[in-house]
């Protein structure tokens, strides 16, 4: 008889040991976590508005590059960040429906005969004295048209699936290939967001 309690009490204590190993897992990951975000992207601000008949879109993230970006930068890399940003409407009986997408892609460069670093949003480019000024530009936008407000419905829920991120598909090939699963081009963020078309 003594047989079985041992090995209940054995069985008890490995749960025990297991449940304490996971639980300094959880809180290790959380106390890493301000170092990864130091690393990636970071949103500011992100809201929908009402102006001149259209519901616009306007975002601010702060993007803090990692060393290995930053290092292709210098070497005359020219990397990309795309923001994408989808209006959806809610329904109960079928997938939510798809009612306007729309994208936008900024092209940041390092000019070392200058020292200047330029950024390229379509076919404006603009060029600032330091990285910071640059990377301010390029992760920001304001009345970014989403869609008419005549194409919406007041009495329907809406929601924006927003995305912004570093576009590791438009570096050069080779680039692309030696990438592999290098975790420090993994920078991005995204958001779903809740759409009010009650009165302002």
């Amino acid at each position: 008889m003594p047989l079985p309690t041992v090995r209940r009490y054995t069985m008890q204590g490995l749960l025990q040991g297991w449940l304490r190993l996971a639980l300094a897992a959880v809180l290790l990951a959380l106390g890493m976590a301000p170092a990864a975000r130091a690393q990636g992207v970071e949103l500011a601000t992100l809201q929908v508005q009402r102006t001149e008949g259209v519901l616009a879109l306007e975002f601010t993230a702060r993007v803090n590059l990692p060393r290995t970006v930053e290092e292709a930068l210098q070497r005359g890399v020219p990397i990309y960040f795309v923001a994408d940003a989808r209006l959806l409407r809610e329904r109960w009986y079928w997938r939510d429906e798809r009612v306007a997408r729309v994208s936008r892609s900024w092209r940041l460069a390092y000019q070392p005969l200058t020292g200047a670093w330029r950024v390229g949003l379509g076919g404006l480019n603009q060029t600032f004295p330091s990285l910071a000024e640059a990377l301010a530009i390029a992760s920001r936008s304001a009345g970014w048209k989403l869609a008419d407000l005549a194409q919406l419905d007041v009495d329907k829920s809406y929601y924006v699936e927003f995305s912004y991120r570093l576009d590791t598909t438009q570096l050069p090939g080779p680039m692309q290939f030696g990438l592999g699963g290098q975790g420090d081009w993994a920078v991005g963020v995204s958001r779903v967001l809740k759409v009010e078309l009650g009165a302002p």
